[in-house]
């Protein structure tokens, strides 16, 4: 069953709940916000990967009121963090395998003594890349083959968007997993390297102003000047809708 999907500004956006998602065939599930939006309106590659990506979740605020703007439809914001934890849990239950990609040596090993108390029954495997903004074909191999050698179910990719999806676009044929994720700032998070906003921020919607007290110098430009470029684009569209 295909998923269900809403149109906004060009992408197919999910609009259904994780629980829907098959989890049996190669799946590449990436995640939509205000700033991914804007910054994929400069890079084509970028664009590219979004627009390619199986499943696309609408992970922001942003998403939500775009979508009830856009298409008069209620949808429920599903960040990394929602999938990650949805799809360890599946793991658990399975005696899965998982493979995580990127970061550092300190924070996968964060990640692996964190889940080996929370989830027992997962098997572990990662591997920290260089550091840098392109790969050679040889670096790209060994990354595809630490990953295969282990043979997990799922694949989560954490070396920051755009890098990560494109990352993604360009391998995942090279890759034997069924679910590829680019999570990003989840490891950090996970591994407790860096410090998720409180529950209460979340459930009032307010996850972004958390990371924006928290990160002032990181995240402004993310809020205050990125985001706000998705937001008139949906008051343009919606005019054209009215015209």
């Amino acid at each position: 069953m295909e998923p269900s999907v809403i149109d906004i500004l060009g992408y197919s956006v999910f609009d259904g709940e994780l629980s829907t998602i098959s989890l049996n065939r190669k799946t590449v599930i990436n995640t939509l916000n205000g700033h991914s939006y804007t910054v994929a309106k400069k890079d084509q590659l970028f664009r590219n990967a979004l627009r390619d990506s199986d499943i696309l979740l609408p992970d922001g605020v942003s998403m939500v009121i775009g979508a009830r703007v856009l298409c008069g439809k209620k949808i429920k914001k599903i960040a990394g963090y929602d999938l990650f934890l949805f799809l360890l849990n599946y793991l658990e239950s399975q005696n899965g395998k998982c493979f995580f990609l990127g970061s550092t040596e300190a924070t996968l090993q964060g990640i692996k003594s964190r889940i080996a108390k929370e989830f027992p029954n997962v098997r572990v495997g990662s591997f920290s890349p260089p550091y840098k903004s392109v790969f050679s074909p040889e670096e790209n191999l060994i990354m595809q083959n630490k990953v295969n050698d282990f043979c997990p179910k799922v694949l989560f990719v954490g070396m920051t968007a755009p890098k990560q999806e494109k990352w993604v676009c360009d391998n995942k044929d090279q890759l034997n997993v069924d679910i590829i994720c680019s999570v990003g700032a989840v490891f950090d998070f996970y591994a407790g390297t860096s410090k998720r906003p409180s529950n209460l921020m979340i459930n009032l919607k307010l996850e972004w102003l958390g990371r924006l007290l928290k990160e002032p110098k990181r995240m402004w430009r993310r809020y205050l000047l990125s985001t706000p470029v998705f937001f008139i684009d949906v008051v343009r569209r919606k005019a054209m809708f009215k015209a």
